[in-house]
This record gives C-alpha cells, structure tokens and sequence, in this order.
C-alpha cells in the first residue's frame, strides 16, 4: 500500500507519495528546509521525528548530510570508548547494529522530492533519470530520503561499471539491491576447489547476481540452475550470465530453494548472519534462526546424484559475534545426514579486517571464509 506526506508552505498544503526502499515509514512531520539550516539544528529536528524537505543547492544538502554523518560518528566514538571494555562479542554486535539503525533513521530525515520523469528541481541537482528508472516506477512525484537517493546512484554507477571478478573472466554487473561480490575471497574458493569427478550438472542456490554459477560454467560445468526469490537478483543474474556469454549452460529460475531434479555439484552461499534483517536490503546479510541454511543442509541429500557433492560457502563470523555456537553447523551437516569430505578456508581480506576503529573489529581480524565439501554418508 503507497504512503503520502503532507506538509504546509505559503498557506498551501502539499499531497505526495513516500518511497522508500528500506521499508521506513514516513516522518511523522515534514517541514521544508533550505541552505541556512545547520548540521546541529537539523540532528535536533531529525530527533524529534521531523523530515526535512530540502529546498535549496542539491550540493549543499550533500554537505549538510556528511556533516550530520560526521556528528554521529563522533559521537558514537566516544562512547565506543566509554562501554568497549564492558561488552561480550554479541552485546557490541547488538550496539552495533542498534547504532547503525538510529544513525540510519536519522540521515534518512534529509529528504528530496523527485518530480515525474525523475527529474529534481533543485539548483545543481544532477541528472537521475536513468540511475531512477532502475529502482523505482513511479509516474508522479514522490518524496525519497537524499541517502536513499544518493544509494540509488552509486548502485546505478556500480552496475554500469562492474565490478572485475578474474575468476568469472569479466566483470559482474550488480543490481540495486543485490549483494556486490566485492568479497573475492570466497569465490578464489569456489575457483579452486576440485570438481566431483565427471561434474556435467550444477545448482546454484540463491545465485544473487549469477557470479558462482559464471564461476562454475567457466570451469567447463556443462549444465547449471540457478535459483533466487528476488526478482532483482534474478534479472541481474540473467543479465550478467548473458553478458559474459553463459546463456546456453546456466538456466535462471525464480523460487525459494532447490530446482527439480538432481545434479552432481550443488552449491550455496546463504546470508551468514543468523539475525534478523531490518530492511529488505539487508536479506542477503542476515539469516533469522539460520533458516536457509539448515533448509539447504536438510534437503540437500536428496538433490545430489551419486557420489554428488554440495557445497556451502560460511564466513565464522557468526561464531566470533557469538551468534552461533562452533559446533551448531557441524551437527546440522551430521543431522542433514551429510558428511563432511573437505574443508577449505581462507582469510577475509577487505578493509574492515584492518581497521581497529570497527566495532567489530576483534570479529573481522579473527574470521575465516570457509568452503564445506560436503557428501552424503553412507
């Protein structure tokens, strides 16, 4: 069901629709802002639940908003401080999260009204029409926060660019809303490890932009099906294995989990959080009660040929966070009846890892990206 937000200027009230991807609902109160408000008042206002309409330099409401980023960040920092030494593994996740949900909340208070065609009439407003045209279908004017807005173009710059992933012998082209393999260390991974013996058949289970099925079809895999239940990440996979030349080997399929039949390598890289996400946005991150997992653990036997093997792609960072307890998975492998024929492991080596400021720092320095084998017992 659509939302609308009203507001009053020059005694004139003011109908439009609300948008937003995350799912936030629209402020309580909106007034219109322009360049003479402050990065403090404007934190004040957002406090209080009032969304600020900007009305004046598309360039300075930028501004305000990192200097409103720039505020918040610090202020986290001191209390980082204050309570770092007081809190276990899954409390400074909790504050964690909880702060990057009230931080969120309250950037997202910058609004920026979009006109028909996507178009914004703003002194310096760039040109959004086609970074627009891929998220959101709106025909009249609607009202989006600016840090949507400016999510919205970076993606559009990230999908027009790619992303250059050697294993898959190009680039990968995401779509808003599909988790970027921006992580290559688990697809070295995926690349490396040696094929069932005489593998002609593949799925690919939650594909997201069709990075691991390209992988697989690189390596001479003959047939794969790749499965996803967002429609974005399957027309991003579509668009992907098609533009590197895969259309004929890899088959994209819109549902929940496993295609019919059986195949000789399943593989899966499920959310590895077992959190709940706040936002649609976050569903490729978080796993509530590890559902996808066990779902793919528990009915993987009974998808693999002979001698077939699956193979799950985890990060033990749910186990550092104290999330998941060590010994969870491997009793859910042994549960599923499967076992487990190898295990190989890597170290993350993005810029998080290194950066002591992170909250989660302890976590991230000790996370291993790991590659289950896995078989059917006998």
């Amino acid at each position: 069901m659509s939302q609308t937000i009203s507001w009053q200027e020059n005694e004139i009230n003011h109908l439009v629709q609300w948008h937003s991807e995350s799912g936030a609902r629209p402020p309580r109160r909106i007034v219109p802002v322009n360049d003479t408000l402050t990065a403090d008042e404007a934190l004040r206002l957002a406090h209080e639940g009032v969304g600020l309409l900007w009305q004046g330099d598309y360039q300075n409401a930028r501004q305000l908003l990192q200097a409103m980023a720039r505020r918040l960040d610090k202020k986290t920092a001191r209390k980082k401080e204050k309570t770092a030494t007081r809190e276990n593994s899954r409390d400074a996740f909790n504050l964690y999260r909880l702060g990057k949900a009230q931080r969120a909340r309250l950037l997202g208070m910058l609004l920026i009204r979009i006109e028909p065609g996507f178009h914004i009439a703003l002194r310096r407003a760039p040109d959004v029409q086609q970074a627009c045209e891929q998220v959101y279908d709106h025909t009249g004017a609607f009202v989006v926060s600016l840090r949507e807005l400016l999510g919205v173009i970076g993606a559009y710059e990230w999908r027009r660019n790619g992303v250059p992933v050697p294993q898959a012998g190009g680039k990968i082209h995401p779509f808003y809303g599909v988790f970027s393999p921006v992580r290559g260390e688990y697809l070295q991974l995926l690349d490396q490890a040696p094929l069932p013996e005489g593998c002609q058949t593949a799925f690919d289970i939650g594909t997201g932009t069709g990075v691991l099925s390209i992988i697989l079809a690189k390596r001479g895999v003959q047939r794969i099906v790749a499965t996803d239940m967002q429609e974005r990440a399957v027309e991003c996979a579509r668009f992907n294995i098609a533009n590197l030349g895969y259309e004929q080997v890899i088959t994209v399929e819109q549902r929940y989990f496993f295609p019919e039949g059986k195949a000789d390598l399943i593989v899966c890289n499920p959310p590895w959080l077992p959190a709940k996400p706040s936002s649609p946005l976050e569903q490729a991150v978080y796993d509530p009660g590890s559902a996808m997992l066990k779902g793919f653990l528990q009915h993987l036997p009974a998808h693999l040929n002979r001698n077939g093997q699956g193979w799950l792609i985890m990060s033990d960072f749910a186990e550092h966070l104290g999330l998941r307890s060590p010994e969870d998975l491997p009793d859910w492998i042994r549960q599923a009846g499967l076992t487990v024929l190898e295990r190989l492991d890597i170290k993350p080596h993005h810029a998080k890892v290194t950066d002591a400021t992170d909250g989660l720092h302890a976590a991230r320095k000790a996370e291993v990206t790991r590659l289950w084998r896995l078989g059917v017992q006998d």
